[in-house]
């Protein structure tokens, strides 16, 4: 079993920048596709961006392309989000999530990832 521990989100300006990271237990991480979902208040739950196993390719969400970026370090087990240029809009609970070992995904698809993190709030202040 995977369990993702997401880092402390936290309270931001409009325009400032945060870091999120997520470490991941046990041996797999290598193996599975990350990715980073959003929910804001009365929302439904979506794809930020998502990165494949070896760190070599990455995909974003139009909202947030150019802003944030995501990237994994695999002998640390632990994928992360820095956030840029912040929004009132980016204000959410995010969400880091794994998908099967050795199993490609449909980046923006939630369905596909088996494993979640407790999510860390994010707010942004304008």
């Amino acid at each position: 079993q995977v369990q993702l521990v997401e880092s402390r989100g936290g309270l931001v300006q409009a325009g400032g920048s945060l870091r999120l990271s997520c470490a991941a237990s046990g041996r797999t991480f290598s193996s599975q596709f990350m990715g980073w979902f959003r929910q804001a208040p009365g929302k439904e739950r979506e794809f930020v961006a998502a990165i494949t196993r070896s760190g070599g390719s990455t995909y974003y969400a139009d909202s947030v392309k150019g802003r944030f970026t995501i990237s994994r370090d695999n002998a640390k087990n632990t994928v992360y989000l820095q956030m840029s240029s912040l929004k009132p809009e980016d204000t959410a609970v995010y969400y880091c999530a794994a998908g099967r070992p050795g199993r490609a995904v449909v980046v923006g698809r939630g369905t596909d990832y088996d494993y979640w993190g407790q999510g860390t709030q994010v707010t942004v202040s304008s």
